[in-house]
């Protein structure tokens, strides 16, 4: 697989980040092999919100999840109302914040960070699921 050049950040980060993230999106947890466009490399902080281009600040994440972040730091949990940062797959396990429904095709968030990503992404839309 030939990776897209970025100017802004260095081929090798690039591959570092692709590694770390086992080559799937940080919120969906799509892989790479699953998709027909290569998956983006996103800022945890958006560059608009004063995020870094450093690798810390790096991850996978599909076109679909990337353009619903957008700028967004934080998500509304619409369970219980409250506006909590976004979930951080550098820094947060997923497996502590999302799970698969029974038939592994709903990604029900677990807590209130979980359940405002999945709102805040529309991860479990008609197309995705």
């Amino acid at each position: 697989m030939e990776l897209m050049t970025n100017h802004y950040i260095p081929i090798e980060v690039e591959r570092r980040v692709r590694i770390a993230a086992q080559e799937r999106c940080g919120y969906c947890m799509t892989p790479q092999d699953l998709m027909l466009e290569i998956l983006e490399i996103e800022h945890i902080i958006p560059l608009a919100q004063n995020g870094q281009n450093e690798e810390s600040n790096l991850w996978l994440a599909c076109s679909v999840c990337n353009s619903r972040k957008g700028i967004k730091t934080t998500a509304v949990d619409p369970q219980t109302g409250d506006t909590v940062p976004l979930f951080n797959p550098r820094t947060q396990n997923w497996i502590e914040h999302f799970k698969w429904d029974n038939l592994g095709l709903i990604i029900v968030g677990l807590t209130v960070v979980g359940r405002a990503i999945v709102d805040a992404l529309e991860i479990n839309n008609t197309r995705a699921v």
